[in-house]
């Protein structure tokens, strides 16, 4: 029984997480060029060291969850709210750090933004048995993998931001299978962390940034949401 879940594989009809983030008709050109010089102050700057702080919280958080998890096979209710809101946050920000959407990112784990939506279902029960066995081996069938996956893919999405970054320029338009691969490049990298660290699912995140079709057709409890 205590291992029973161990169905790493079986992600395709079981994984509900919902990233997106809204691609624009339209780009302003002012915009990417105050992000561009000065998005360090007035963006980076005040939300990264908020955040450093929420993101510590979020650490202890998730290191008293993998106890609460081994005994109890429960999430509690609270604590996952709290890293589903601090995730949003995080990609409110990111959205505008990588030029994906214009306006500023609300402050605060209650922030609200139109233009990004994180939905991730709040699990009733967890596997002590994946949570063990993640423990001892996701090094290896998780973190190495999808690390090495990852890397190469993070460098192409860097490629594709620099050159969409003149198009918008020029343009005023982002090319749109150029933002869904970045906007794929942010939700394979939280499916990795909701798997590992967050411990919020015990499905075993796909090799994709695309978004699954359970996670389109599948009502999720937890919504946040974003308005600018």
């Amino acid at each position: 029984m205590f291992f029973n879940t161990l169905n790493y594989f079986n992600y395709s009809k079981n994984l509900h997480m919902r990233l997106t983030i809204k691609h624009q008709e339209n780009y302003s050109r002012g915009e990417l060029l105050l992000r561009t010089f000065f998005g360090w102050i007035y963006i980076a700057l005040p939300h990264m060291f908020l955040l450093a702080f929420v993101g510590l919280w979020s650490n202890i958080l998730a290191f008293a969850t993998w106890w609460i998890i081994l005994f109890t096979g429960e999430y509690p209710k609270s604590m996952f709210d709290f890293q589903l809101k601090y995730q949003a946050w995080s990609l409110r920000v990111n959205a505008r750090i990588l030029n994906l959407s214009d306006g500023y990112p609300t402050f605060g784990i209650s922030g609200t933004d139109d233009l990004t939506s994180l939905e991730i279902p709040y699990p009733e029960k967890l596997s002590r048995g994946t949570l063990i066995v993640k423990t001892l081996f996701g090094g290896f069938f998780v973190m190495i993998p999808h690390g090495f996956a990852l890397y190469f893919r993070f460098l192409w999405n860097m490629i594709l931001l620099f050159l969409a970054w003149w198009v918008v320029l020029f343009t005023g338009s982002f090319p749109k299978s150029w933002h869904e691969f970045s906007v794929g490049t942010l939700r394979w990298s939280l499916r990795v962390s909701m798997y590992m660290g967050l411990w919020m699912t015990d499905e075993y995140p796909p090799f994709t940034g695309k978004e699954l079709d359970s996670e389109k057709a599948v009502p999720v409890d937890t919504t946040v949401e974003t308005t600018e």
